[in-house]
């Protein structure tokens, strides 16, 4: 094999390489807007979960409390 073949198969392989990169970076952007999204949904039970495990205080006590 001369020293062209192998710097064609050199840049074949670096050419392969950029495209499964270029494949890599688009499923890492995918996969940060799904954790994005279940991040928020998180937030919105854990707030829900909060609200409906809070003591109920009725208006008047709230107020002495202040």
């Amino acid at each position: 094999m001369g020293v062209t073949d192998k710097m064609w198969d050199a840049l074949t392989t670096v050419i392969k390489m950029n495209d499964k990169v270029e494949r890599l970076a688009g499923t890492v952007v995918a996969q940060q807007a799904k954790i994005e999204n279940l991040t928020e949904r998180v937030i919105r039970l854990e707030t829900t979960l909060e609200i409906a495990l809070a003591p109920r205080q009725s208006p008047s006590r709230r107020v002495e409390k202040q």
